[in-house]
């Protein structure tokens, strides 16, 4: 018998015996793909696992060994085995060997056993990299260019003598950078080193260039642009400088060559620096680039920089530095002209139908010192003209000036602008659409939500929703990517965080987030109004207001329940105890009644009060519900750390909160002080209700909700639990009605209007087609895109009943004349999938339970009125019911 038949056979021996159920896949390292830089001392593994076809697929045992490198032959060296261990974890298993060294490469695989104790293959090797884990580990030193303009070009030149085996460059900047290698980009990121607290954490980002360096002359060059760290920010009056006056870099690349030997290529005195094409660059302002003052050549071997000059070497220190766990910006999506336009003024200008972030890149011919002006709108007046006035400060504009008659193509360097259309001045003739391309930006963040319906506005929605978050989700959950603001607010980050979670892999992105929330937390306890902080003067604590500041709590308990990673309580537990010990300090009587706060921000107002019926919430039992919700959250996380003191005190503590409420603000028949949607809403969320008042005081809600003709009337904090609690408390065919209201104040009713994203304020655009205030009105701000999270947890059904999806619910929710509703999620497990459809009075579920889970399915008649339920392994499952 010939080898390969032998094999064959011994396979299908295996497989009858029921010894290949199993097999392993995603292997991730710190949640991340084969990472290079690694500075966690005990990185953790999650893998997922592929069963055979109609196997369930659990684990009852694993077992993890890590390899690295023999520098004699090349082979791998066994480091640490963890043995088989029983248990059915599969996500963030730490590594326990000895301790790892800086820049190191390490190799880890694992095999499972299913439940009936067969073991699984050998998964293939998944990799990782060590970062330089402390300040002595960098020898490059900090340089900056001679002069302070806003865009310098350093360089150095370097020989490498013999054959290049790997190659890693680690850097980082005070400033946006952007380095190159013999004429080519290093990675394909934008916008770093990101936005950190940069005093306090400053990240680095590490690249595998071997592929850019070759054996003998190399040029490295660096372009640096002002960034975060020292472009004006800020709403009304933006203050330059923030961070610091001059512009900086550290560079590092250490290179291993094939004889095993090492090199070093630092930034160092030796370097030297000038300037170039791009003269200007603002995050709020735009770019100009004078390609007269271009400089060719100036990033390869063998370009004269000898009138350049010499560069500073700065003291600063790297005690700072700590590697980049989120994912980079990159670019995304592209759009061609959807239409090419001549407004009333005479404005030329092109409207790519998708209000998104990024920049326009042109091609253009004109004649040497020509200019080509690019500015930037969401949205044309009512007339049809260029609208900006809502940008406030920015001037969103991208200058283009020609050094001869050529074509050159343009893309802006160091700046991002928020827009649908643009206006093209300086180009004459008519414009060519074949020249422009509107590029997405946003954190490279993994799709893992889809949803779609029988309603197309609803569809709509989701798309808004989603763009909403790939608009303002740039290293940080900005608020806004168009005007001067685009900051980081904490209010907008809490309501939004679990629909962001269900859209796209926002783990890595929010826990980076949190350590600058953590670090930007003042002595005080009180949370930032924006994170990074650029509100603070001083002593000046510029926070502390509810909803906003309860981020510190609320966001690390989003990670948690959605990717069952423990560790980011543990990393912001101190965090979220300063928050609430905070409030309590403040607090008198067991009531928070003292601070500013913003409030239900932007709540529909009105100006009559209709049989005593109001929109007005006050502030402060605001407050109290918000107190009581991150005190309820800080107990559970005591609980699951183990801190039982704390557990005991925040559990008596929780109670004297909800008793101050009811003495403070309801009465004894139930009646909440502040008659309002946003009122009952939170009470009933954050079950600050006894047992007894909590159906009345839905029913009261909806009674609310009929009087304003079935609109809801609730900002930013009433919103994203609105329909959730209508859900719970049996008003889902009113929770329907609020959905699909298409009238103001809706979430439909922008759709109406045309929306491509969510909207700042319920009537952006009024019905008469004038705009709200200029002053504060974005077209892509995500908070009220908080919805999303209610249409994949109850139109689709998809629920968690254990952090990271372990055990999960399915239980749609029919109403609102919806035949069909699907939906997909990709947990941490694996992919999720509820499909349902009404016909001929017969309902049909497919769910869709992925390995290494269980879950509860409700499966409900085609009504929506009964449900049977069915405890489910992995698998697809089919129902049907009349």
């Amino acid at each position: 018998m010939k080898p390969a038949a032998i094999i064959a056979c011994f396979f299908l021996l295996f497989r009858k015996n029921g010894l290949a159920q199993l097999n392993v896949t995603n292997l991730l390292t710190e949640a991340q793909k084969d990472p290079i830089s690694v500075d966690a001392a005990r990185p953790r593994f999650s893998w997922q696992i592929v069963p055979e076809q109609g196997k369930t697929g659990f684990q009852s045992a694993y077992e993890i060994e890590v390899d690295t490198i023999s520098t004699n032959n090349g082979g791998y060296v066994k480091l640490w085995s963890g043995g088989k261990v029983t248990s059915g974890q599969s996500l963030y298993i730490p590594y326990g060997g000895k301790q790892l060294k800086s820049g190191r490469s390490y190799f880890w695989k694992v095999r499972v056993w299913d439940e009936k104790g067969n073991p699984s293959p050998w998964s293939g090797f998944a990799s990782w990299k060590m970062g330089l884990l402390s300040s002595a580990d960098w020898k490059a030193k900090w340089i900056s260019p001679s002069s302070n303009g806003p865009v310098p070009l350093l360089r150095a030149t370097v020989s490498l003598n013999k054959e290049i085996k790997e190659a890693t460059a680690y850097i980082t900047s005070y400033g946006f950078y952007e380095a190159r290698i013999n004429g080519k980009k290093v990675g394909d990121a934008y916008l770093t080193p990101g936005w950190t607290s940069y005093t306090k954490r400053l990240q680095y980002q590490a690249y595998d260039v071997k592929d850019l360096l070759k054996q003998g002359e190399n040029a490295v060059g660096v372009t640096l642009g002002n960034g975060w760290y020292r472009s004006p920010l800020g709403p009304v009056a933006p203050r330059a400088d923030f961070y610091g006056k001059e512009l900086a870099l550290l560079l590092q690349i250490k290179v291993v060559y094939a004889d095993g030997t090492e090199r070093l290529i630092v930034s160092d005195e030796s370097w030297k620096s000038s300037t170039g094409a791009v003269r200007f660059a603002e995050i709020y302002n735009g770019c100009i680039i004078d390609t007269r003052l271009e400089q060719k050549g100036w990033d390869k071997a063998g370009f004269d920089d000898r009138e350049w000059k010499s560069v500073k070497v700065q003291s600063y220190s790297n005690n700072n530095l700590v590697a980049t766990v989120n994912e980079p910006v990159r670019q995304h999506e592209t759009f061609k002209p959807l239409k090419i336009s001549t407004t009333p003024r005479g404005e030329k200008i092109i409207d790519f139908g998708q209000n998104l972030v990024g920049w326009v890149r042109v091609t253009v011919k004109g004649q040497a010192g020509d200019s080509i002006r690019i500015s930037h709108a969401e949205v044309l007046d009512k007339p049809g003209n260029f609208y900006t006035e809502n940008l406030r400060s920015a001037k969103a504009q991208n200058i283009y000036i020609l050094n001869d008659g050529e074509k050159h193509t343009f893309e802006p360097q160091f700046t991002w602008q928020g827009f649908r259309y643009i206006k093209v001045e300086g180009i004459k003739g008519d414009l060519n659409p074949d020249d422009f391309t509107a590029i997405a930006l946003y954190s490279d963040m993994k799709v893992t939500g889809s949803f779609s319906c029988s309603n197309p506005m609803l569809n709509q929605l989701q798309h808004n929703i989603q763009w909403g978050q790939k608009g303002n989700f740039l290293d940080v959950p900005t608020d806004c990517p168009q005007r001067d603001e685009r900051l980081g607010w904490t209010g907008d980050a809490q309501v939004f965080s679990r629909t962001a979670a269900f859209n796209m892999n926002v783990h890595n992105f929010f826990t980076k987030w949190l350590k600058d929330v953590a670090a930007d937390q003042y002595p005080s306890g009180s949370v930032p109004y924006v994170v990074p902080d650029i509100f603070k003067t001083g002593t000046n604590e510029v926070g502390g207001s509810a909803g906003w500041g309860d981020v510190a709590t609320i966001l690390p308990w989003t990670v948690y329940t959605a990717y069952g990673d423990k560790q980011v309580l543990e990393t912001q537990y101190q965090s979220m105890k300063a928050w609430v010990d905070f409030i309590t300090r403040q607090s008198r009587n067991n009531l928070w009644a003292t601070g500013n706060h913003f409030g239900d921000w932007l709540f529909y107002s009105v100006n009559d009060d209709r049989d005593g019926i109001s929109a007005i919430t006050s502030k402060y039992l605001i407050a109290q519900c918000f107190y009581a919700r991150s005190t309820q959250i800080l107990l559970n996380s005591a609980r699951l750390l183990n801190k039982k003191a704390d557990e005991q005190f925040y559990t008596q503590l929780l109670q004297k909160i909800k008793n101050a409420y009811l003495r403070e603000y309801v009465t004894p028949n139930g009646l909440i002080s502040s008659d309002t949607q946003t009122a009952y809403v939170i009470a009933l969320e954050f079950d600050m209700l006894p047992a007894n008042l909590r159906q009345q005081a839905a029913d009261r809600l909806v009674k609310n909700i009929k009087l304003y003709n079935y609109h809801l009337t609730t900002g930013f904090l009433g919103t994203p639990y609105l329909c959730d609690v209508l859900s719970k408390f049996n008003h889902a065919d009113v929770a329907y009605k609020l959905l699909l209201q298409d009238t103001y104040p809706s979430w439909l009713y922008p759709i109406k209007a045309g929306a491509t994203t969510i909207w700042e304020r319920w009537d952006g655009i009024r019905t008469d087609g004038s705009f709200e205030e200029a002053s504060m009105n974005s077209y892509n701000h995500y908070a009220y895109g908080a919805i999303g999270d209610w249409m994949y947890q109850n139109i689709a059904g998809i629920q968690a009943a254990e952090a990271g999806y372990k055990k999960i619910i399915i239980k749609p929710l029919i109403g609102g004349n919806l035949t069909w509703a699907e939906a997909g999620y990709d947990c941490p497990y694996g992919r999720i999938s509820s499909k349902w459809k009404i016909e001929a009075g017969k309902l049909d579920l497919v769910v869709t339970i992925p390995p290494n889970t269980t879950a509860d399915i409700f499966v409900p008649d085609a009504r929506g009125k009964t449900y049977q339920k069915y405890s489910v392994q992995s698998g697809v499952h089919h129902y049907s019911r009349q």
